[in-house]
C-alpha cells in the first residue's frame, strides 16, 4: 500500500503488535516458512513468507503494517501476481476498515471489511482464519467473507 492511499494519520509503527502478529502467525500456520522486517533498526513492516499460496502459487509473502493508533495493513502478494489486502486507516475512497479485493488489491475497489474487531490478536487470527479458508478451498471470495468475525 502506498502512502498515497491515506488520506490521514496512520501513525508510528507499533513493534509490540508486529512481534505478536508474527507469533501468531508462526503458532498457526504450518506454510509460515520465514519472518522478517523491513528494517532491523527501525522497522515499519512485518515480513511473513509463505511456502505456498492461494490457487496456482508455490509461494506468498504477508506484508504487515500496525500503528500506534492502532491502524494496519495486512497485504498479500504472490508468485503468481496475485495481491489483496485488509486495511485500516482514513481514506477517502472507502470505510476506514475495508478490504482491497483480488487479483490487484486496487484502491478504487475497496470493499466494506468483514473485520469488526480492533485488537491486534483478533485482527491476526481474522486474517490467518479467511486466509486458510481461502486456501483450503480454493477460493478467493472467502477472503472477505466471514460475518462477525472472529
Amino acid at each position: 500500500m502506498s502512502e498515497d492511499d491515506r488520506a490521514g494519520e496512520f501513525g508510528p509503527i507499533y513493534l509490540p503488535a508486529l512481534q505478536r502478529i508474527r507469533d501468531l502467525w508462526l503458532e498457526r500456520e504450518p506454510l509460515a516458512d520465514a519472518t522478517s522486517y523491513d528494517d532491523v533498526v527501525a522497522p515499519t513492516e512485518l515480513q511473513i513468507s509463505l511456502s505456498d499460496g492461494l490457487g496456482d502459487a508455490d509461494a506468498a509473502r504477508l506484508d504487515i503494517q500496525w500503528s500506534e493508533p492502532g491502524m494496519y495493513s495486512f497485504q498479500y502478494v504472490d508468485s503468481e501476481d496475485v495481491n489483496w489486502r485488509f486495511d485500516r486507516h482514513p481514506n477517502t475512497h472507502s470505510p476506514e476498515i475495508h478490504f482491497d479485493p483480488p487479483p490487484e488489491a486496487a484502491t478504487t475497489a475497496a470493499k466494506p471489511s468483514c473485520i469488526d474487531v480492533t485488537e491486534v490478536s483478533l485482527v491476526t487470527r481474522v486474517v490467518h482464519t479467511m486466509w486458510r479458508a481461502a486456501y483450503e478451498d480454493d477460493d478467493l471470495d472467502r477472503l472477505n467473507s466471514a460475518s462477525n468475525p472472529p
